[in-house]
């Protein structure tokens, strides 16, 4: 366990790096993209010709004899929960990072979008089971305390349940929050636990890979272990027809995961350690602002 000098060090770093994606490329998208829990009463004023009659207020016209409308305004808070995998498959990583630094800086990132739009912000870290519940707060100090958590937990489990995770939101989360699913979704598809919390809430499914889940490089013998059950095989890379095995292996394996999305309505943002997530976070708010014109 890193000391409490370098703790701090690598959460400010963290901050900084993901506070300037924030401010340079997010500033003004996050608030279009993201929609408040619905419209709330803000005031009576007098009906003028083109108002919607169905705003009127009947008790206000009556009392005052003449007509009254009422007035409201969009209620911009919101709950962000960031659902957060640490099985042992996240600390796999072939491009200079691991899957599990990805979900840090992503994680990172929507969470200061979202203070600087004065959400709250929750976590639930989970692995087999859920891990670690933050219940929604606001401010600096608690997203300092979520990055820290998401860093440097230490799960007490190695396998993956995104079943779990998502009963647990259902559970503790009774309004309607945006759910950010972070992980690299080793796991049997929730069927019904994924398309009862996307009923509830605005659920957004994001998928981490690495190109060597994808792909094997012709690398001689190599023993393969799953990083969640402890299962090894060694296999030869230089015979072609294992490779294409393989990649055709885990190219179905990313294209049922994508049509199990987009059948349950779920909105989805690929990442993997071998690009600039930046470019994805943007593509996608872009996305999802043209949507919600």
């Amino acid at each position: 366990m890193a000391d409490h000098k370098e703790i701090i060090k690598n959460i400010r770093r963290l901050e900084i790096k993901t506070s300037r994606v924030v401010d340079e490329f997010l500033s003004g998208q996050y608030h279009s993209v993201f929609k408040g829990r619905g419209m709330e009463f803000d005031e009576v004023r007098e009906y003028v010709p083109g108002d919607d009659v169905r705003d009127m207020d009947w008790n206000v016209t009556a009392r005052y004899g003449i007509p009254f409308i009422k007035r409201f305004r969009e209620e911009r808070e919101l709950t962000v929960m960031l659902v957060v995998d640490t099985s042992a498959s996240t600390a796999f990583g072939s491009s200079g990072r691991a899957k599990s630094d990805l979900v840090s800086e992503i994680a990172a990132t929507l969470a200061f979008s979202a203070i600087k739009n004065n959400d709250k912000v929750g976590l639930i870290l989970f692995s087999s089971v859920v891990e670690k519940y933050l219940a929604p707060k606001k401010g600096k100090n608690h997203i300092l305390n979520i990055i820290r958590e998401i860093v440097y937990h230490k799960p007490a489990h190695k396998g993956t349940s995104l079943s779990a995770a998502l009963e647990y939101v259902n559970r503790v989360q009774k309004r309607k929050a945006v759910v950010f699913l972070i992980s690299d979704f080793f796991d049997a598809e929730p069927s019904r636990e994924i398309r009862m919390t996307n009923r509830r809430h605005d659920l957004i499914a994001i998928p981490v890979d690495d190109p060597r889940e994808r792909e094997l490089p012709a690398a001689g013998i190599v023993e393969l272990a799953d990083a969640e059950t402890g299962e090894t095989m060694t296999i030869d890379t230089f015979d072609r027809e294992t490779r294409m095995q393989y990649t055709m292996y885990n190219e179905r394996r990313i294209a049922k995961r994508t049509e199990f999305l987009k059948r349950s309505s779920v909105d989805a943002m690929p990442l993997s350690t071998d690009r600039d997530y930046v470019h994805d976070l943007v593509r996608f708010f872009k996305m999802r602002a043209r949507r919600a014109r």
